[in-house]
């Protein structure tokens, strides 16, 4: 038996559209099919972001502090921090140091802001564009780096000749939950079965985009 040797199956827009049209029970006949198959597309990637990690669009980013710093600007496609570090630089090798994640009201206690010395917690600031807050006030002069984990956004649709920024384990679902959305617009009597496909398909994928390194918990026990 002969094979194909490739491994490198994957969907353009169109394609997809066409996947999730056929679902539905139609045929994608017009450019409005398309136009409006590609903003259901880019809704779902949202939805996406607050359904689950998505581990292929976690990435290390970092900001070496040239200034005092009390606070950051993160890149406005940034999720979520998911662990961070800082870098001392005048270690040789460089060494990374814990930071502790605080919450608003935590970061709000803090009585003195302005004190300047190597960040031990940090306050993510989840607006529009991010920002991450620092006590004590990070020092400048590049002797510091502040080095995280963040989850960013699923890039657009784009053209239709595009692939989509999706790991190929989703797929399955991706197509399934255009169906879904699609039905939304076109074919109400087929939204309920749709939409358990799409979820059936989504948890499958969700249980394997995990880390599976192994984690054990150490009560403290004091008396």
């Amino acid at each position: 038996m002969t094979t194909s040797g490739t491994t490198t199956f994957n969907l353009s827009i169109d394609e997809l559209v066409e996947e999730a049209f056929e679902r539905c029970g139609m045929e994608m006949t017009t450019q409005h099919h398309l136009k409006t198959a590609r903003r259901s597309l880019n809704l779902m990637f949202l939805d996406w972001a607050n359904r689950g990690l998505n581990l292929w669009t976690i990435e290390e980013a970092y900001h070496t502090f040239t200034v005092d710093s009390q606070s950051i600007t993160l890149p406005t496609d940034t999720v979520q921090v998911l662990t961070a570090v800082i870098r001392d630089l005048t270690q040789s090798p460089y060494v990374d140091i814990t930071i502790d994640p605080i919450t608003r009201a935590e970061y709000l206690d803090v009585p003195d802001k302005q004190t300047i010395a190597r960040p031990a917690q940090y306050y993510v600031q989840r607006t529009n564009t991010p920002e991450v807050f620092f006590y004590p006030k990070a020092p400048g002069g590049s002797n510091y780096q502040f080095r995280y984990y963040r989850i960013r956004r699923i890039q657009d649709a784009g053209d239709y000749t595009n692939t989509t920024d999706v790991n190929f384990r989703f797929l399955p679902c991706l197509a399934a939950g255009l169906a879904y959305y699609l039905s939304l617009k076109f074919k109400s009597e087929r939204t309920a079965a749709l939409k358990a496909i799409y979820e059936e398909e989504w948890g499958r994928a969700a249980a394997e985009d995990r880390e599976t390194a192994r984690i054990s918990f150490v009560p403290q026990l004091e008396g």
